[in-house]
């Protein structure tokens, strides 16, 4: 859960990195909650618990992802490939996952 705080907390902070470890955590925990509020969101019979837990993550999440990338030694532009359907996802997925570099353009490797 410290991951998905830290996450929030930097929600404005597109430099740096982030480890695998935290954005994995980040993606877990928000699924979690996205599909609880879908849930409650569907006995009450309205999509704004849904919309409005989306809506205010939606930021937080493209920080991550893009502190994610620098990790890899990659721009945050690279989150474009997410409008390319299945491909674009597939290959994006690919760089997230990938190892850690000791250091590159955008700082030190991250400590846990």
């Amino acid at each position: 859960m410290n991951h998905f705080t830290n996450a929030l907390k930097l929600y404005a902070v597109f430099d740096g990195r982030s480890t695998r470890t935290e954005y994995w955590i980040f993606v877990l925990i928000y699924l979690i909650f996205a599909i609880c509020f879908a849930l409650i969101s569907i006995e009450m019979g309205s999509d704004i618990l849904a919309n409005l837990f989306a809506t205010l993550v939606l930021i937080p999440s493209i920080s991550v992802a893009t502190r994610r990338l620098h990790d890899t030694g990659r721009s945050g532009w690279w989150q474009l490939l997410f409008f390319i359907p299945i491909l674009g996802w597939i290959g994006l997925t690919v760089f997230l996952a990938q190892a850690s570099q000791e250091e590159n353009e955008y700082g030190p490797k991250p400590e846990l």
